[in-house]
C-alpha cells in the first residue's frame, strides 16, 4: 500500500471515531451565560445581567442579554426570577396569582459592586458562579445543597439555556433524595417520583387511565426529602410557569424543558412536610374553606335521563339507610348540552323546584355540570350576551370555533375582565331559575373534540345526534403556519409528542390584550375557576363549593378536584391513592376519585372496596360513565353493607374531617397526607402508597387487589388502636408489617397514640350528624404509666363564606390529657365558646385508651359548673386484646380502654376531668 493511501485510510478512521462520538455526545443546545453586572436593590433584593456566551440556533437564538432577580421574601421562602432584560415576557398574571413583582425587565447595566458570590437569608443561602452562570441553594442550618444549577460534567444536561420557546436549567440531586409532586399524573409505581418516568405539564383532557401522561392539571412543584443519619430534611421547588414543559428526573439530575415564559423559582426551606406545603400555599394561596356538607357523601351519574329518576335515586339511599348529602347532575338537565339551560320536558321547572324544596328542608344539596364552551346558536340567549359582550376567544379576529358536547362551540376568555362579568351575571341567571348549591366544571383544559381552524359544514347536522357525541364533526384543517402551533421544541404532550393545539384550542389563538393561548392554556381551568368562584360568592353570601376538573398551581385556593375519567379496576383503585395524595402537597386538599371508577362496569367485589376506601378520601363521590351500569351503592346488598358500614364510620368523623379543612385553610396541611408525614425520619415509609393518614394519626389501609381477606399493613413505631373496635390494639416496636384481618366489609383504620380525636354518633345526612352529642377518643401508648395527647375541634357556620374565629359564629377548642404520677386529667381550652353553647353541642362520653382502670371515682369540673353532676357518669372497663396475642412487654402492666359514659360537657366551656389510675 502506497503512503498516502494508508494516510487517508487512516484519516477516514479517525474521523468516522470522532463522528461516532459526537453522534454519542447529546446536542449542545446553548452554551450558557456569563454574569455581567450585579448590584443590590433597595428592598434587599439581588439584580444582575447576564450575557449570552455564544449563540447558537438550535430550537431558536438565544436571548442576548437576561435580567436576574434574588430575593428571600420571607424567612424560609426564596426567589430566583430570570427573564429576558429587553423585553417583557409572559408570565403568570399576577391578577389571577397574587405575589410580589420583580423590577421592570432592564437593559440597563450597572458595575458589580458586590464581591461575595453568596446571598444568605434567614436559612437558605444562594451562591452563584459567574461564568458560566449558575448558581446553587443550601440550607444554612447544616450546609446541604438543595439545588445546583452547575452542570456535572456527565453531559446529561448543560448550562442555563433561554430562547423565546425554548428554556431550559437542571439541578444535580443525591440519589438518596426521595421526590414527590410534578403533576397531574398518573403513577404506577406510586407517591414517588420515579427515574426516567415522562413528566410533561400541559392540561390535557386525557382520561386518568392513562399513565406517565400530562393529565387534567399543571403543578411544576416537588418536594424533596432527605435522609442523612436517621434525620430528614424537607425543602420544595416551584417553577412558577404556566407553558408547556417537559420535566426530566433522572434519579441523580433533573432538568426543565420548558416551551415559553419565563424561569421564576421559589425555594421552600421546609424542614418538615408539612412546613413545605404551609410554606407553599402561604405564597399560592390556602385551600378554600368548604362548607360542611360538602364532607358528606356524593352521588352522581352521567345519564340520569329525567328527574324520576334523580328522585328514586335519592329515596333509594334512604331506603337503604346510606348516608347521602348531594345528589348531582351531569349535562342530563341541560337543553341540548347548553350551559345555564334546563331541560323543559325531562327537568320540568316546577317539578325540579319542588324537589329541590323537598331535599333542601331534608339538609340535602343539589350540585351541576357546567363546560366552558358555549354553544353556537342563534336562540341561546348565554351565547348571544357573550357575543354582545365580546367574551371569546379569537382567533383571526373571529371567535375561535370548536366542538364540544351542544356541537359547534366558542370558548370564553377568562382572562378578559368583561368576560368575567358575564359569567358571573350567568351564574346569577341560572341561580334564579334553578337554586343550586354548587357549581361543577369539567371539559376546561380545554377539551375540544377537533383541532385545529375549524368551520360549521353546510348541508349536515353536527352533531348528528346519533352515536357517541365526541366525534368531531365540524370542517377542520391543520394550523401549522405559525411557530405557536409548531414550537421547535415538541413536548411529550399525550406520551407521544402530538401537536400541542391537538383537541383543544388551537395554541396561535389569542385572548385579552394579546396574549396568546400557546402561553395561557394550562391556566384556562385556573381563570375559569376564578371566575365562577366570584360568581357563586355574590350568590346570598354563602361559602361556594366549586369542583374543578382542570388545575394550576393555586387552584386549590378555590375549588375542589376529582381526578378524572378513571377506570373501575383495581389498578385504578391503586392510583386513586397516589393522585389524591400528591393534590394535598399541590394545595388541592378536597380531593377524591370517581368511587367504583367512571367506566366501564365494576364487579361487586370491587365496588365493595372502593366505597370503603372512598369512605375515606377528603372528597367522596360515586359517579359513572353514560354507558355504564348503574352503580349507585344500594345496587348490590353487599356493597350497601360495606357503604354502611365505611360511610357510617365517615358521618362519625365529620368533626375531625371539618377541623382537618380548617386546619388546611390556615396552615396548608393536606387533610389526606403519605404516612411518612408524621414520621418523616422513616426512610421505610418514603414509597409507601397503599396506605394513608387522614390528618396527623388516622391512618387507613384499604385492600386494594381482588379475593383478598388479609392485608399487609406497615404500622410505623407506637401503639394503634382499631377505629372501629378501640378495644383492639397494635403495638409496634420499630416500623414493621402486620397480617390483619380484612373481610368483605372491613377496612383498616387505625388511630395512633398520644391523640385526642373528637366524633360525633353519626347519621344519614351531615345536618343531622353535627347536631349529636360528642365522644372524645384520648390514646396514650398500651401500658403507659405517664404520657400527653392532644386534639382540637373547629365548628362554625359553615355557610359564612369565611372560615375563621373572630365573628361569633365560630368555636375552637383543644383538648388535652396527661398521665402522671397516677393521676390522669383530660381538659380543653375554648376560644369563642358562644357558639357552640347556642347550638346546643355536648360531650356525652369521653373513651381513654392505654393506661389502666379507674381507681375510686371520676372528678368533673365545668367552666361556670354547669354539666359538672357525675351522678349519672357510668365506668366501663374493658380489657385490650393485643394483635396476635401480643403483650406489651415483659412485666409490663396491663392495658384497658376506660369508657366515661352519662356526661353533659358544653363543648364550649372549659373542663376538667380528673380520676386515679389504678393500681395493678
Amino acid at each position: 500500500m502506497i503512503p498516502s493511501l494508508r494516510s487517508l485510510l487512516h484519516l477516514a478512521v479517525v474521523l468516522l471515531i470522532l463522528a461516532c462520538i459526537e453522534a454519542a455526545a447529546p446536542t449542545q443546545i446553548g452554551n450558557g451565560y456569563r454574569l455581567i453586572s450585579v448590584d443590590k436593590t433597595s428592598d434587599g433584593a439581588l439584580i444582575g445581567h447576564l450575557q449570552v456566551n455564544r449563540k447558537n440556533n438550535i430550537y431558536g437564538p438565544d436571548i442576548p442579554l437576561l435580567q436576574l432577580y434574588v430575593k428571600h421574601e420571607t424567612n424560609d421562602r426564596l426567589r430566583v426570577h430570570i427573564t429576558d432584560a429587553q423585553h417583557q415576557r409572559w408570565e403568570v398574571p399576577y391578577n389571577l396569582l397574587p405575589r410580589q413583582q420583580p423590577p421592570t425587565p432592564s437593559k440597563q447595566t450597572t458595575q458589580t459592586s458586590i464581591t461575595s458570590t453568596e446571598f444568605a437569608g434567614n436559612e437558605l443561602i444562594f451562591t452563584y458562579t459567574p461564568n458560566p452562570f449558575s448558581f446553587s441553594i443550601t440550607r444554612k442550618s447544616n450546609g446541604e445543597t438543595l439545588f445546583n444549577s452547575t452542570p456535572d460534567g456527565s453531559n446529561t444536561y448543560t448550562s442555563l439555556v433561554f430562547k423565546d420557546q425554548y428554556l431550559e436549567i437542571s439541578t444535580q440531586l443525591p440519589k438518596t433524595a426521595s421526590l414527590y409532586g410534578l403533576g397531574e399524573n398518573t403513577q404506577p409505581h406510586g407517591i414517588k417520583l420515579y427515574p426516567n418516568d415522562p413528566y410533561t405539564l400541559w392540561t390535557t383532557d386525557q382520561s386518568a387511565i392513562n399513565l406517565n401522561m400530562d393529565l387534567y392539571g399543571s403543578h411544576p412543584v416537588y418536594m424533596d426529602v432527605r435522609n442523612v443519619g436517621g434525620e430528614a430534611s424537607v425543602h420544595g421547588v416551584l417553577l412558577l410557569n404556566s407553558d408547556g414543559m417537559d420535566v426530566v428526573y433522572r434519579g441523580t439530575s433533573l432538568t426543565y424543558k420548558v416551551i415559553g415564559g419565563v424561569f421564576d423559582f421559589y425555594f421552600f426551606a421546609g424542614p418538615s412536610p408539612l412546613d413545605v406545603v404551609d410554606q407553599y400555599t402561604q405564597l399560592v394561596g390556602r385551600p378554600a374553606p368548604m362548607p360542611y356538607w360538602s364532607l358528606g357523601f356524593h352521588q352522581c351519574r352521567w345519564g340520569y335521563h329525567n328527574l324520576s329518576v334523580v328522585e328514586d335515586v335519592v329515596e333509594n339511599y334512604k331506603k337503604a339507610e346510606i348516608p347521602l348529602d348531594v345528589i348531582w347532575n351531569d349535562d342530563d338537565h341541560m337543553d341540548g348540552h347548553k350551559d345555564f339551560t334546563l331541560n323543559s320536558k325531562n327537568y320540568p321547572h316546577p317539578k325540579l323546584i319542588n324537589f329541590l324544596n323537598k331535599i333542601h328542608s331534608r339538609g340535602m344539596k343539589y350540585i351541576v355540570i357546567i363546560d366552558p364552551g358555549i354553544g353556537v346558536n342563534s336562540s341561546y340567549g348565554t351565547y348571544q350576551r357573550g357575543l354582545a359582550n365580546d367574551v371569546f376567544i379569537k382567533y383571526e379576529g373571529k371567535p375561535y370555533l370548536a366542538q364540544v358536547w351542544p356541537g359547534p362551540v366558542n370558548f370564553p376568555d377568562f382572562l378578559n375582565p368583561k368576560t368575567v362579568t358575564w359569567w358571573v351575571d350567568e351564574i346569577r341567571r341560572f341561580h334564579e331559575l334553578v337554586p343550586v348549591d354548587g357549581l361543577w366544571i369539567d371539559m376546561n383544559e380545554a377539551s375540544n373534540f377537533c383541532s385545529g381552524l375549524c368551520s360549521i359544514p353546510k348541508g349536515k347536522q353536527c352533531p348528528s345526534g346519533t352515536g357517541p357525541g365526541w366525534i368531531c364533526c365540524l370542517d377542520c384543517k391543520n394550523i401549522t403556519k405559525t411557530r405557536w402551533d409548531e414550537p421547535p421544541y415538541k413536548i411529550n404532550a399525550s406520551g407521544t409528542q402530538v401537536p400541542i393545539g391537538y383537541k383543544t384550542i388551537a395554541t396561535s389563538a389569542v385572548h385579552y390584550n394579546g396574549v396568546r393561548e400557546y402561553d395561557a392554556h394550562s391556566i384556562y381551568g385556573f381563570s375559569q375557576t376564578i371566575a365562577t368562584h366570584k360568581g357563586l360568592q355574590g350568590l346570598q353570601g354563602k361559602r361556594p363549593f366549586i369542583l374543578t376538573r382542570s388545575t394550576f398551581v393555586g387552584s386549590g385556593h378555590y375549588a375542589a378536584h376529582w381526578t378524572g375519567d378513571n377506570k373501575g379496576t383495581w389498578d385504578d383503585l391503586k392510583y386513586s391513592i397516589s393522585t389524591m395524595l400528591n393534590f394535598g402537597i399541590f394545595g388541592i386538599p378536597m380531593v377524591g376519585s370517581d368511587i367504583c371508577g367512571f367506566y366501564p362496569a365494576p364487579t361487586e367485589e370491587l365496588c365493595n372496596r372502593w366505597i370503603e376506601l372512598g369512605a375515606f378520601y377528603p372528597f367522596s363521590r360515586d359517579h359513572a360513565n353514560y354507558y355504564s351500569p348503574r352503580q349507585e351503592l344500594y345496587q348490590w346488598k353487599s356493597v350497601a353493607k360495606s357503604a354502611k358500614n365505611a360511610l357510617g364510620m365517615r358521618y362519625k368523623l365529620l368533626p375531625y374531617l371539618y377541623t382537618l379543612t380548617y386546619e388546611a385553610h390556615t396552615t396548608g396541611a393536606p387533610i389526606a397526607r403519605p404516612v411518612f408525614f408524621s414520621f418523616p425520619n422513616i426512610a421505610k415509609l418514603y414509597e409507601l402508597s397503599t396506605q394513608f393518614l387522614l390528618g396527623s394519626s388516622l391512618m387507613v389501609s384499604p385492600i386494594l387487589d381482588k379475593h383478598q381477606t388479609k392485608i399487609s399493613v406497615m404500622f410505623p413505631p407506637g401503639t394503634w388502636y382499631n377505629l372501629f373496635d378501640l378495644s383492639r390494639v397494635v403495638v409496634a416496636k420499630e416500623t414493621e408489617s402486620f397480617s390483619m384481618d380484612a373481610p368483605l366489609h372491613v377496612i383498616n383504620v387505625h388511630l395512633y397514640q398520644n391523640t385526642i380525636l373528637p366524633m360525633q354518633r353519626g347519621g344519614l345526612i351531615s345536618k343531622e350528624a353535627k347536631t349529636t352529642p360528642f365522644t372524645l377518643i384520648v390514646t396514650f401508648p398500651a401500658g403507659a404509666t405517664e404520657g400527653e395527647a392532644k386534639g382540637k375541634l373547629y365548628i362554625d357556620n359553615d355557610e359564612l363564606p369565611e372560615m375563621q374565629l373572630g365573628n361569633g359564629q365560630s368555636t375552637y377548642v383543644e383538648f388535652s390529657a396527661k398521665a402522671e404520677n397516677g393521676l390522669v386529667k383530660v381538659w380543653s381550652n375554648v376560644e369563642e365558646g358562644k357558639f357552640a353553647i347556642e347550638k346546643g353541642l355536648v360531650i356525652e362520653k369521653v373513651t381513654v385508651l392505654g393506661l389502666t382502670g379507674v381507681r375510686g371515682g371520676v372528678a368533673v369540673e365545668v367552666e361556670g359548673g354547669a354539666g359538672g353532676d357525675v351522678s349519672t357518669v357510668e365506668l366501663v372497663e374493658t380489657d385490650h386484646l393485643f394483635f396476635d396475642e401480643m403483650k406489651v412487654g415483659k412485666g409490663s402492666k396491663k392495658s384497658k380502654m376506660v369508657e366515661v359514659k352519662g356526661l353533659e360537657i358544653p363543648v364550649g366551656k372549659k373542663f376538667m376531668m380528673t380520676w386515679k389510675m389504678a393500681i395493678v
